[in-house]
């Protein structure tokens, strides 16, 4: 018997050749050619905006999810406050929908109450901190986070917020796109004070005030490019600084409405924000800010009442800005709401049942042979000084790596959880974690802390703790199973990591040091080059259009960085493991072949053109086939691997690839 065939015995394969469309060249279209035959026997489901790699794989981790939920379900005693009965109860209030059909918008009566008595500018701002307390995201946004100057403390952030559209460019432009949901946005807006009893009349003269507000407000916000900058949202004030910024809010007060105390010294992310919306204090009717404020608690309250309301939330949210055409079933809207509310609790038991020790033991392997690679390169760098690539390497080694679950559990001790009450629930959850946000003000970081659940089908860096975060659930297949072929686990999960590592040196996260703290640790010269080299993939990025909308190279830098160098790297260790193991053709397909399958399996996908127009307008992730086909065009294995040559629509002149890392 071969080694071949040894293995096949072993391993599974792990792509299905009846994916591939062999009408597309790989040359000119790898991810349509190693994709198509699945997008021609795939259609959307009616409940979702896209659907592919990812979707299915969060697809399945509901559905064991809900399977954990069946067990709890059994179990005849479950002690008052503890998890089961929080998880158990939690999901169980939200299937009642004869409940919260009959209560309808009742549950809102006392918040809405409070801001129908407002009456005065300190009015207004007591329902701001109010609403805050709930998670409510009116006005501006308060939160407590690293200093990114210096990251072993937490403090308190003030940054801009209060828009009910995606992005300031949905106010503001006169394109059709903006035009079209900007129309059905007021509609929408109408809809909700239809809902709550407003005549026909007086619902469109409310949604036109919540419109002009909104305006003022996208008009002074931050432009979604200029918000990757971490220096231009690095203002750290005292709070008589802000004070004198703002001077129509009572800041003290406000702060100790929503449980921070004597702030001190904060950050204000957007200064002429934060001054605008208290000049907007000073000058806008009170009536035109009940409007909003009532809106807004009902819009986002909308999915935990009545069917109408989540209908009205869907058809806009939904429908208008995905183009799904169906609302989800109401046992994985009540799984989302218990997975949002008790993520920690859920994913313990989660990781009980589907994580096996193997899993993470052999990832832990496969990200040390990445971080390896990634050393490896940066000693080969020809553009980087001696005593830049130090500084570099020295950050590489410090980045820390957390994979499949937290050392330490979140705690939901003392939050209430009724099988009766579904919207009590939900605000009491939003309040627990509110105060929970609140209580690191002043306090050390807890760089052990995720932010994501092991449940969660994604991964990321924080550059502020220099470490990188593999959840659980996406490492199984395709992205990585022990079992499947080596080619498809470096191309595929390989990529992710390579990907997250290289977020600590793209354009914003190489502005941090290896501690986390916001520092330059580049020589001017290094700097230059580095960001000439990446204007070469902005460039790249730019000429990209899908349904007739421009891909902005700014907005998605950091991203495409984090892709490039991610394969790259992702190659690289690929290259040393078959310097060891061997190469081994499998089904015609030599391993570099077979790591291109892996990259494509990553970003298959589906979208609807809905979903995909406003993704590329907000987004900082570039479409899936530019995430497929824009890195393969740069990488010269890809030129080995499948014969591309001058001629092909994925030839790039070595002149014109990006190369960075």
């Amino acid at each position: 018997m071969s080694c071949s065939m040894r293995l096949m015995k072993k391993k599974r394969w792990g792509f299905d050749m009846r994916d591939i469309d062999k009408r597309v060249h790989p040359q000119d279209d790898f991810y349509n050619y190693a994709n198509g035959g699945w997008f021609k026997r795939t259609a959307i489901p009616h409940d979702e905006a896209r659907w592919g790699t990812f979707l299915m794989l969060r697809k399945k981790t509901e559905r064991e999810l809900m399977s954990i939920l069946r067990s709890l379900a059994k179990k005849a005693r479950a002690r008052r406050g503890s998890e089961v009965q929080q998880i158990r109860d939690l999901y169980r209030s939200g299937m009642d929908m004869r409940s919260r059909n009959r209560l309808d918008a009742k549950p809102l009566e006392p918040l809405l109450k409070k801001i129908e008595a407002i009456r005065t500018t300190d009015d207004v701002v007591n329902s701001v901190a109010l609403l805050h307390r709930y998670g409510v995201g009116v006005l501006w946004g308060t939160a407590v986070d690293q200093d990114e100057k210096n990251s072993d403390w937490n403090i308190l952030h003030l940054y801009q917020s209060g828009l009910g559209l995606p992005d300031r460019e949905y106010y503001l432009s006169q394109k059709p796109e903006q035009v079209r949901v900007r129309t059905a946005y007021v509609a929408y807006v109408t809809r909700i004070f239809r809902l709550l009893g407003d005549d026909k009349r007086e619902a469109a003269r409310k949604a036109g005030i919540v419109l002009t507000l909104e305006t003022k407000l996208a008009r002074a916000s931050m432009k979604k490019e200029e918000l990757r900058d971490p220096h231009k949202t690095y203002h750290k004030m005292h709070l008589s600084a802000l004070q004198k910024i703002a001077k129509n809010v009572s800041w003290r007060r406000y702060f100790a409405r929503i449980g921070a105390d004597s702030p001190g010294a904060l950050n204000v992310r957007q200064p002429a924000f934060v001054k605008a919306a208290s000049s907007l204090l000073a000058h806008v009717p009170i009536d035109a800010w009940r409007a909003y404020l009532t809106f807004h608690l009902l819009s986002d309250a909308s999915p935990y009442l009545s069917n109408r309301f989540g209908r009205a939330s869907f058809d806009f949210y939904g429908k208008v800005l995905t183009g799904t055409t169906k609302i989800k079933p109401l046992w994985r809207r009540s799984l989302a709401t218990a997975n949002a509310s008790l993520g920690e609790a859920l994913g313990k038991l989660y990781v009980d049942a589907y994580f096996p020790p193997r899993a993470k033991r052999e990832m832990d392997e496969l990200v040390s042979n990445l971080f390896v690679a990634y050393e490896e390169r940066l000693k080969k760098l020809d553009w980087m000084s001696p005593a830049t690539k130090r500084r570099a390497l020295k950050k590489l080694r410090r980045i820390s790596r957390k994979i499949g679950y937290p050392d330490k559990w979140k705690s939901y001790k003392g939050l209430v959880i009724s099988p009766t009450d579904f919207f009590g629930n939900v605000l009491r959850s939003s309040r627990y974690e509110q105060r929970r946000n609140m209580r690191k003000f002043g306090k050390r970081v807890d760089r052990g802390e995720w932010h994501m659940t092991p449940q969660t089908v994604n991964a990321y860096y924080n550059p502020c703790t220099n470490d990188i975060a593999f959840p659980a659930a996406i490492l199984q297949p395709p992205y990585f199973g022990p079992d499947q072929d080596d080619a498809i686990n470096y191309g595929a999960i390989g990529g992710v990591i390579g990907h997250e590592i290289t977020h600590g040196f793209d354009d914003e996260g190489s502005k941090f040091d290896g501690h986390g703290d916001l520092k330059s640790w580049w020589t001017k010269a290094d700097r230059r080059r580095f960001e000439r080299r990446a204007r070469v993939l902005g460039k790249q990025f730019d000429s990209y259009t899908l349904h007739g909308v421009h891909v902005s190279g700014k907005l998605t830098m950091g991203e495409n960085i984090a892709d490039l160098g991610g394969y790259a790297i992702a190659l690289d260790a690929y290259h040393r493991h078959l310097s060891k193991t061997g190469h081994t053709v499998i089904e015609g397909l030599t391993p570099i072949q077979r790591f291109f399958y892996g990259v494509a399996l990553d970003w298959r996908q589906l979208s609807r053109p809905e979903v995909e127009k406003t993704l590329i307008l907000t987004d900082p992730h570039s479409p899936a086939l530019f995430r497929v086909n824009g890195p393969a065009s740069n990488l010269p294995e890809f030129y080995e691997a499948f014969g591309v040559k001058k001629g092909d629509k994925l030839y790039r002149a070595p002149k014109d690839r990006a190369k960075i890392w």
